[in-house]
């Protein structure tokens, strides 16, 4: 059994003013963990296990590298935690780890901090020599994430926001849609789009027109992350799938996204109630 002390808070950086980046001392996680994964962390006795991206890992130094963004209760309890406190639980690594398709040249789709998870997925395409490109967004640039980090591998970076704030004014799929008018091989093209599902949907309704091969990662409503509890169940293919055991990562264009956006909906008076719990 892993003591507190393993689970140590290394270093915390603010990233935007709703987003912190945590390198947590995780020794057996950062060994054996992959990008596309992902790990379970409860704050305390008595808090909820959510499922969190690994948005970077460090095998010699032992630590994994999660980004939250304060939405929920739990949330943001996570976000109020300093540098040297613990987190009680950090299991992981959980999920199928990302597996290349065809794609010669990979572009990433990072929606908010959705940016973080897409991180480990193109510097390790990076490294293999795969050309590796990214299109992030946010409301607003305050809000952008990891945008210098991704500049480092990828041979462009496109960014984002809603009110042009900074970069190209629009949503990541407009911007998108002009990058695949560019290209002349669009069969050597793979997309990986992470982010909101309502984004993750657009993309994979926009790369099916253009029949570019696209992944997504789900994130549904998720327990115990083994596959036991059923509560993260997609429909991907006509097929019944667990997100924590067959995915996270998935083929878009095969995703009913109007399930899972039901689905991912079925507490939200539930947690409006806990988040007023909370504040008074």
């Amino acid at each position: 059994m892993a003591s507190k002390s393993e689970f140590r808070i290394l270093k915390k950086e603010r990233l935007t003013p709703v987003t912190n980046r945590f390198v947590i001392s995780a020794p057996w996680v950062a060994r054996a963990a992959a990008p596309g994964q992902f790990v379970i962390v409860r704050v305390h006795e008595e808090g909820e296990r959510i499922p969190v991206t690994i948005a970077d890992f460090d095998r010699q130094r032992g630590t994994v590298t999660v980004v939250i963004q304060e939405v929920g209760r739990t949330s943001k309890l996570f976000g109020s935690l300093m540098e040297n406190q613990s987190v009680l639980d950090l299991v992981g690594p959980l999920g199928e780890p990302f597996h290349l398709k065809k794609g010669k040249l990979v572009i990433g789709i990072g929606g908010g901090f959705g940016a973080a998870a897409l991180f480990p997925i193109v510097r390790i395409l990076n490294e293999s020599k795969t050309a590796t490109e990214a299109i992030i967004g946010a409301r607003t640039k305050e809000f952008l994430v990891l945008e210098k980090e991704l500049n480092q591998v990828c041979s462009q970076v496109h960014v984002c926001t809603d009110d042009g704030s900074h970069g190209f004014k629009g949503f990541v799929t407009d911007r998108l849609k002009l990058r695949l008018d560019e290209i002349k091989n669009l069969e050597e093209v793979e997309v990986v789009a992470v982010g909101p599902m309502p984004m993750m949907r657009a993309v994979a309704s926009l790369t099916g027109q253009y029949k570019v091969s696209t992944q997504v990662s789900l994130d549904p409503i998720m327990i115990d992350g083994t596959g036991m509890c059923g509560g993260c169940r997609v429909t991907v293919g006509g097929k019944i799938k667990f997100a924590c055991v067959d995915g996270p990562m998935f083929d878009a264009h095969e995703v009913d996204f109007t399930e899972c956006m039901r689905r991912n909906k079925m507490y939200v008076k539930e947690e409006a109630a806990s988040n007023a719990a909370q504040a008074r």
